[in-house]
C-alpha cells in the first residue's frame, strides 16, 4: 500500500521520491489500447511501458478506446502500469467500457476527449451474459475491494467506478444522488467533469482535450514535451486478429478433426485441424513474435517441403518455396540490421550474406554429389538402405524402366500390398514381384492392401484399400 501510495501523489510531492527529471522538454510515451482488453493488449503495454522506463520516459498516456474484456488480463495490465516510475494518464479516445474503465481507474489522471464516454463495468461472462447471482455478489465485493485500493485518495474516483460496478449501489454526493440503485453509471466526459462537493471537485476526469497534443500542452506546457506513439508491431496486430476471431478458429478446427477421424489414416484434415487448434491455444502468444521474421520464415520454408513430401510429391513448387524461403531466411538472419532504425537496402549489405548462403549450398551439393558417386559401392551403404527401405531381406526390385510399355500398362488395376511403408513412396509387392512405388496423400503402413491406379517411368501410383 505504500508503494501504491507513493506512486499516486501529486507530482511535487513524488519529487523527493524520485530521481530529478532531466532538463528540457519531458519525455512523452503514448501506448494504443483500441482493442477488447485481452492478452494482446497486455503485451503491447508491458512492451510500451519497458521501453520507456530503459529510455527515462517521464509521462505514458494510454490512448484508449475499448469495449472492455477479460477481467483477469485487466488486473495483469493494472500490476504492469504499479511498476512505471512516472505519471501515467488515461486518455479516453472515444469510449472505456467495462474493463477498460477499471485500466482508466488505476492511472493517475483521466482524461477525455469532447465526446467520449466511460462506465458499465459490471462483470459477466465470457459469453457477456450476467453470472449467477451468488458469484456476482462475490465478484463485485472482490472488484470494488480492489478499486478502494487503487484509487485512494483520488477524490470521488472510488465511489464512481464502484457505481459502474455494483448494480446495487447508490451513489450520492450529499442530498444529490448521482446513481440510483438497479442501474450501472457510465458517465460523458461533460458529466465526468461536473464538479461536486466542497471545495468543488470534478466527479471523475482531469479534463477534456480535442486531441493529445493538446492534453499533453495542458500536462507539460506548449513546448515542454516531446512524444514517442508506440507503433503495435506485426505480430501483436496479428495476435489482435487472431484473438478476435478465436471462436470461428475453434469451429473449423474442431470440423476438420471430426472429419479426420471418420477417414482412416492421417490426412490433411488433420494436420490441418490441430495446426487451426494450436493456433487457437497459442494465438495470442503471436504478440511476442516481432523480431524473430528470420526464423518463423525459415520454418514456413521447411514446412512447405514437408508438404511436397507427404501430401503433393512431384509437384516441385511447394518443394521449390520451401527451399527458397528457407535460403532467404538465412541471408536475412546474417544481414546487420540495427533495431529499431531505418532499414536502408544496398549491395554492399547483402553481399557478406549471400555469398555466406552460396558457399554453405556449394559445399553440401558437392558433398551430396560425392555420396552419390562412391558411397553406393560400398558394402555396408548397401546394406543399410535396403535394410532400413525394406525392414528386412528384401526381394528382387523390379525397375519399371527396364520392362516393356505392355507391363506397364497390366500392373494398373492389379491389387497387392505394401512391402513397405509408403511416406509417400516406398516399395510394393504385386504378383509377387516388388516395384517402387508411391501414394498420392498421406502414408501407407506395410502389409497394407493396395491397388496400383498409374504408372510412371521409374514408379506405380498406388491407392490403399480401405475396409
Amino acid at each position: 500500500m505504500c508503494a501504491l501510495a507513493l506512486a499516486w501523489m501529486p507530482e511535487m510531492s513524488r519529487a523527493d521520491e524520485t530521481p530529478a527529471a532531466p532538463k528540457g522538454p519531458a519525455k512523452v510515451v503514448v501506448i494504443p489500447i483500441r482493442e477488447q482488453i485481452s492478452k494482446p493488449e497486455l503485451f503491447i503495454l508491458r512492451r510500451g511501458l519497458k521501453e520507456a522506463i530503459d529510455n527515462g520516459v517521464q509521462t505514458i498516456v494510454l490512448d484508449m478506446e475499448t469495449p472492455g474484456g477479460r477481467l483477469d488480463v485487466t488486473f495483469d495490465m493494472l500490476k504492469a502500469l504499479e511498476k512505471f516510475p512516472g505519471r501515467t494518464v488515461t486518455y479516453v479516445n472515444g469510449e472505456a467500457i467495462s474493463a477498460g474503465a477499471l485500466i482508466a481507474a488505476g492511472t493517475d489522471d483521466i482524461y477525455f476527449a469532447p465526446g467520449a464516454v466511460i462506465g458499465a463495468a459490471a462483470p459477466v461472462d465470457a459469453n457477456g451474459k450476467d453470472i449467477d447471482a451468488t458469484m456476482q455478489a462475490k465478484v463485485v465485493s472482490y472488484l470494488k475491494a480492489r478499486v478502494r485500493a487503487i484509487t485512494e485518495g483520488k477524490g470521488y474516483r472510488s465511489e464512481v467506478i464502484s457505481a459502474m460496478i455494483d448494480l446495487k449501489y447508490e451513489f450520492k454526493i450529499g442530498d444529490e444522488v448521482i446513481k440510483g440503485k438497479d442501474e450501472l453509471l457510465s458517465l460523458t466526459a461533460q458529466e465526468a467533469m461536473k464538479k461536486y462537493g466542497t471545495p468543488p471537485a470534478p466527479l471523475l476526469g482531469s479534463g477534456i482535450a480535442d486531441n493529445l497534443d493538446a492534453l499533453l500542452d495542458g500536462i507539460h506546457g506548449k513546448g515542454g514535451w516531446t512524444v514517442t506513439r508506440l507503433e503495435v508491431t506485426w505480430s501483436e496486430q496479428a495476435a489482435q486478429y487472431l484473438t478476435s476471431i478465436t471462436p470461428i478458429l475453434m469451429a473449423i478446427g474442431l470440423v476438420l478433426l471430426f472429419i479426420e477421424f471418420k477417414t482412416p489414416g492421417l490426412s490433411v484434415f488433420g494436420i490441418a485441424g490441430g495446426i487451426i487448434l494450436a493456433v487457437v491455444f497459442l494465438g495470442h502468444s503471436i504478440a511476442g513474435l516481432s523480431g524473430h521474421e528470420p526464423l518463423l520464415f525459415f520454418a514456413l520454408g521447411v514446412a512447405l517441403v514437408l508438404v511436397e513430401i507427404f501430401f503433393f510429391p512431384g509437384s516441385i513448387a511447394f518443394a521449390l518455396s520451401g527451399i527458397a524461403l528457407m535460403l532467404g531466411s538465412l541471408v536475412w538472419s546474417m544481414v546487420d540490421f540495427w533495431p529499431n532504425q531505418p532499414m536502408t537496402f544496398s549491395a554492399e549489405l547483402f553481399l557478406g550474406p549471400l555469398v555466406s548462403v552460396a558457399i554453405g549450398v556449394t559445399l553440401a551439393v558437392i558433398i551430396f554429389l560425392l555420396i552419390l558417386r562412391f558411397l553406393p559401392h560400398n558394402p555396408v551403404w548397401g546394406r543399410m538402405i535396403l535394410h532400413s527401405a525394406v525392414g528386412g531381406e528384401p526381394g528382387r526390385l523390379q525397375p519399371l524402366a527396364a520392362e516393356g510399355g505392355a507391363t506397364f500398362q497390366s500392373l494398373v488395376g492389379q491389387f497387392g500390398v505394401a512391402a513397405t511403408a509408403l511416406m509417400p513412396s516406398g516399395q510394393v509387392d504385386v504378383g509377387g514381384r516388388r516395384y517402387e512405388a508411391r501414394i498420392s496423400v498421406g502414408f501407407v503402413n506395410a502389409g497394407a492392401p493396395i491397388v496400383v491406379t498409374r504408372h510412371g517411368e521409374f514408379s506405380l501410383e498406388v491407392e490403399v484399400i480401405r475396409a
